[in-house]
């Protein structure tokens, strides 16, 4: 039977990197860097692997990409959107393509992928298996507006994004928040490639005027086909409700504003203690409000039902703090590796 191990991924927010052997193949389901500061994968239990395959361009999936040395040189396979998101010291220089929703195939094995609503270009990748079927989810949301999601195939192990464990409340609700929160003038980190757009037509829809970084203005123009107002360091005004790239602040507009106190800030990703947007919080100079790119509970539940799952490993999540997860999940969980699939 096919086999799954988690080189990095499980019992807490952390790089996406899992093994799956199958066929005589070794495939590794993403490449990710650390979120903290001065951490770094070990990747001597991977082993030479036959390829990688991309899930989507976040840097908890594909910032290791620097390190295909370690593994032999295998082949990069992602989708076209993702490939283009990727920095350029870190795109492959001969990439093997996947479809965005579709049947191919790699290393003469059947793989199966689906869009997964979290990022551009993002997908799902399912196998066939001897112990009828596998399943990873990558980073997935049912709740974007701007990005598609489709629907997924059964499997009777789900490798399952859990990075919000047993969060349930709906995104409609937390836009309210938000938008309340934001209307006297805010800055809005969000990744690159992920829920700017999203951001900007649901803020709209709740009468705020948005003004964008270059970035994601470049990205609403590419996913909706539309311009909003472009703002930088040198004209941005505190009255002004931005999304700007950079998530937890580490680089581009929100780190230059993060320095001007007159700049109000508004986190909603994950925020490792290590980042400048943990340290603003916690002092006290900056808010975090949840919006949600990742599964619900109820979303984590619904796709172990829909998939007709027996083995559920929730990714990404410290299971600790997951109770009622855990406790609905019963018999279908699984909580280390490595599993047979």
């Amino acid at each position: 039977m096919a086999r799954l191990t988690a080189i990095s991924g499980l019992g807490r927010k952390s790089a996406a990197i899992f093994l799956l052997e199958h066929s005589g193949r070794r495939l590794l389901l993403d490449l990710g860097a650390a979120l903290e500061a001065g951490e770094r994968p070990d990747l001597s239990s991977a082993g030479r692997v036959d390829a990688v395959l991309l899930s989507h361009a976040h840097i908890d999936h594909h910032g290791g990409l620097d390190r295909l040395d370690e593994l032999g040189n295998p082949p990069v396979f992602a989708t076209a959107e993702t490939l283009r998101h990727l920095p350029p010291d870190l795109c492959p220089a001969a990439p093997h393509p996947l479809p965005l929703h579709g049947v191919t195939q790699v290393l003469g094995l059947p793989l199966q992928t689906g869009q997964a609503g979290h990022a551009p270009g993002g997908i799902w990748l399912h196998m066939p298996t001897e112990g009828g079927g596998f399943l990873y989810t990558g980073d997935f949301s049912t709740e974007a507006q701007a990005l598609p999601f489709d629907p997924f195939p059964k499997a009777a192990t789900v490798l399952a994004d859990a990075s919000y464990g047993d969060r349930d409340d709906a995104l409609t609700d937390q836009v309210g928040h938000i938008a309340e929160a934001a209307r006297a003038g805010a800055v809005l980190p969000a990744p690159s490639a992920g829920r700017g757009p999203d951001m900007i037509e649901a803020l709209e829809a709740r009468g705020l005027k948005i003004h964008a970084c270059a970035a994601i203005a470049a990205e609403m123009r590419a996913l909706r086909g539309r311009s909003v107002p472009v703002v930088g360091a040198h004209d941005a005004r505190p009255d002004q409700v931005i999304v700007a790239a950079g998530s937890i602040a580490e680089s581009g507009l929100p780190a230059a504003l993060l320095a001007r106190t007159e700049f109000r800030l508004i986190f909603s990703s994950h925020v490792p203690r290590s980042s400048p947007a943990h340290a603003a919080v916690s002092a006290g100079r900056a808010r975090w409000m949840p919006w949600n790119v990742h599964p619900r509970r109820r979303d984590l539940l619904a796709m172990a039902e829909h998939c007709e799952a027996r083995q559920v490993i929730p990714a990404f999540t410290d299971l600790a703090k997951a109770p009622l997860l855990c406790r609905a999940l019963g018999a279908r969980l699984i909580r280390e590796t490595p599993v047979e699939v």
